[in-house]
Formats: structure tokens, C-alpha cells, sequence
């Protein structure tokens, strides 16, 4: 198993310039080899292979001092295998075509060996030992170490350490209190409220923070100062970063929401029942676009997902044609219609009246509990009542609980 820590860094002046020119380097070796395919591509109509690119690096170095002098060598080949997985990645459907990088926007370098943890300072190639703040102990064998820097001058490091099960090698050894509940939840995500569950007894709403509408008169108004300043200038980079911190509190702030609350439902349950949510397709309603973009549903599930598979719980997504809103709890009775304006609504055939939310979430863990029963336990994707079920795919690897998560890819 693998698992991802990320550490904040402070880096001395000497070691932010250190780290700038391995940013340069990295960066000018992708756009280069990027050029090269492209340009091989227009030439003779066919993909130029990873060795080719990547067997330039010799000759380059000879030509372009600097690019041995000022940047370890196994980050250079780093980039060429991100490169190339980032061309496989854009043929087979799941990203766009790669981009020339900027050293305007984010930096980032990856060290697949030799950087190791010493008395609480991590030591990297060419950089030497740059302090760090470990919120928790790693043990065991370090896989590779990204380095980034953000839009706001901050330095982070995640820290990929494998786990083998068998006592081969050791392990990553992360406390974490162990859940006290093993409840069954439904969970349904809206706007109005955050989350909805309900536990089979009775239910609980979670409002919505709107973390971006809190922040939305001081984002506009650092905008427009920043949109006013002449390019190239001091005074609009000294604007930029502070336009990048009003982005990056919004940000911390919706993870720090979303860990909490995760958290604290993994804790309570053992079993956790969601809808897998089109949000691709609902950022397209021009009127709640914002605010669905802001909410987080999909993170939101990501940090259930790797929560529960850290205590062996299950995460159970069931299919988003399903009806949960338009069918009663009680007897079954779906409706034809229900407009989103509609909270409330009493069953026609049984006469039970139903709050909307958690009548829907009550509906969503019942279906969970099908699914489970007809999958043996074992957590699963479901198309639609009554469709044929898949197997949900796991990530390869987590982040702990600060920093951010990227989306698992799940193949259907």
C-alpha cells in the first residue's frame, strides 16, 4: 500500500534559489522534450518515443551546462516519464493534451530516490537539508518526494512511503484514533445543506459553509486592484500573491471543512452509502454552477473513500439515475415529478408526509444495503435499481489529512 504525507517546508535563501534553478531546469527539459514531440508529431504523423527524448538528456547536458550543474539528475528523467504518462493519459481519454509549463504558474519537481528524513529536516540532492514540520511520524521506505511551490511562496513536500503487507519490508506507521461507531449511513449532498444523513433512526443536515461567498467581496476587490497594475511591474507581482492567498484561504478552508466532517462520519460508521453525482454535467446550469463548484461534493467523497479504507470500512456509490428524491421511504411509491422548489412532499399512496433531503437519504442507504447484500460486502458501483453493478477502483495511493487529495481515477 502506498501513502502520501505532505509536510510544509521552510527553506533558507540559499535553498529557495537552489530550488528555483531545479525548478528552471525541470521546467525548460519539459517544455523542450514537449516541442520535440510535437514538432515529430507535424513531421512524420507518429508519436516520438520516451527513449528518444529522453536519450538527449546526455548531449543536452554537454550543450547546456546548467542542466548538470544546477538540477539532480534523476529529476530530468522524472520529467520525461511524467511526460510520457501524461501522453498516454491524453490518447486514452482521461486528461487533455500537455501543456507548455510557465514559471509563472505552479512549480513542482519529483525526486524518485535519495532524499531522506534527518532529525526532523529533509534532506534532498543539490538543496541539502531543508527544515520541515512533520505533523505526523514517517516510517519506512521513502518511494519518491515531490517538491512544490505554490502561487503564495510556500514550499511543500509530499513524501511517498510503501507499505508492504507480510513483514517484508517496514511499514508507514500513521496514529490515528480508531472509529468507535459501526453504523450504516446514507448520505445525500445538496446545497442548501452541505450533507444529509441519516443513520436508519433519525436524520442529521450539515449546512452548507459557502466558503467562496464569504470571501467574495475582498476576492473582487483584490481583482480589480491587481487587473489595474502595469504588466511586468513590482507592484502587480506584490498584488498577485496577495489575489493567490485570498484563493489559497478559500481553499484551506473548504478542505478543512471537508476533512473535519469526513472524519467525524468514518469515526461513527463502518459503511457509508453516497450517489455518484454527475457534477462534470451539473456545473453546466449557468444559475448554480458557483455554487456546486464551490461545494466540494466530489473531494468531499474522496476523503470518505480513503478514510474508510485506512479502518477497512466501505464507501457505496450508488447509481445517479436512481430515484432517491421522487421514491417514498415507506411503501416505494415513486412519483412522476419533483421540482427542485419542492421541500416537502406527502406520498399519494400511503399519505406519509417526507422531508425531501431525508427522505432521500434514507432511500439511498436502503439501496446501499441491497447493493451489499447482493455483492456479498464487498463495496460496488451501481448503474441503476435493478442494472448490472461494477467494481468500484481504488486509489493507488492517499494523502493524510492536511493538504490536498487528487480524484482516484475509477475504471467502470
Amino acid at each position: 500500500m502506498l501513502k502520501a504525507i505532505k509536510v510544509r517546508l521552510y527553506p533558507t535563501s540559499e535553498q529557495q534559489i537552489a530550488l528555483s534553478k531545479s525548478f528552471g531546469c525541470a521546467r525548460w527539459y519539459w517544455n523542450y522534450a514537449l516541442n520535440a514531440c510535437v514538432q515529430h508529431y507535424e513531421e512524420t504523423g507518429k508519436s516520438l518515443k520516451m527513449s528518444r527524448y529522453k536519450g538527449l538528456l546526455p548531449q543536452l547536458k554537454v550543450e547546456y551546462p546548467w542542466l548538470k550543474q544546477d538540477c539532480y539528475s534523476s529529476v530530468l528523467q522524472c520529467v520525461a516519464i511524467n511526460l510520457d504518462k501524461a501522453y498516454k493519459n491524453f490518447f486514452e481519454g482521461r486528461a487533455r493534451f500537455p501543456k507548455f509549463k510557465s514559471k509563472f504558474d505552479r512549480q513542482s519537481i519529483h525526486y524518485p530516490q535519495s532524499v531522506t528524513v534527518v532529525d526532523g529536516k529533509l534532506k534532498i540532492p543539490k538543496i541539502g537539508e531543508v527544515k520541515a514540520v512533520f505533523h505526523r511520524q514517517v516510517s519506512g521506505i521513502i518511494k519518491t518526494v515531490t517538491i512544490s511551490k505554490t502561487a503564495t511562496d510556500k514550499y511543500f513536500a509530499s513524501i511517498l512511503c510503501v507499505s508492504v503487507a507480510g513483514g517484508q519490508r517496514p511499514t508507514v506507521e500513521v496514529e490515528l484514533n480508531q472509529p468507535s461507531g459501526d453504523q450504516i449511513l446514507g448520505i445525500d449532498l445538496g446545497l442548501k445543506d452541505f450533507a444529509i444523513v441519516h443513520d436508519g433512526e433519525e436524520v442529521t443536515k450539515y449546512s452548507n459553509p459557502k466558503h467562496l461567498k464569504r470571501h467574495e467581496k475582498n476576492l473582487a476587490r483584490k481583482q480589480k486592484k491587481f487587473a489595474r497594475k502595469v504588466k511586468g511591474s513590482n507592484s502587480r507581482q506584490k498584488h498577485k500573491i496577495s489575489l493567490a492567498k485570498v484563493h489559497e484561504r478559500v481553499s484551506n478552508s473548504r478542505q478543512d471543512f471537508l476533512h473535519k466532517l469526513s472524519r467525524k462520519l468514518v469515526n461513527e460508521s463502518q459503511i457509508i452509502v453516497v450517489e455518484n453525482l454527475n457534477v462534470k454535467g451539473m456545473i453546466r446550469n449557468r444559475k448554480l454552477s458557483k455554487s456546486i463548484s464551490d461545494v466540494g461534493w466530489g473531494m468531499f467523497v474522496n476523503f470518505l473513500n480513503y478514510k474508510l479504507k485506512g479502518f477497512d470500512g466501505k464507501l457505496v456509490e450508488i447509481g445517479r439515475f436512481f430515484p432517491s428524491s421522487k421514491t417514498c421511504s415507506c411503501c416505494g411509491h415513486i412519483i412522476d415529478t419533483l421540482p427542485l422548489d419542492i421541500r416537502q412532499w406527502d406520498c399519494p399512496s400511503c399519505n406519509t408526509h417526507h422531508d425531501r433531503d431525508g427522505n432521500a437519504a434514507l432511500n439511498i442507504r436502503t439501496e446501499g444495503l441491497r447493493i451489499l447484500s447482493m455483492d456479498g460486502g464487498n463495496p460496488v458501483l451501481a448503474v441503476s435499481r435493478g442494472h448490472k453493478t461494477n467494481k468500484l477502483q481504488g486509489r493507488k495511493a492517499v494523502l493524510s489529512e492536511t493538504g490536498s487529495l487528487q480524484r482516484p481515477v475509477r475504471a467502470v
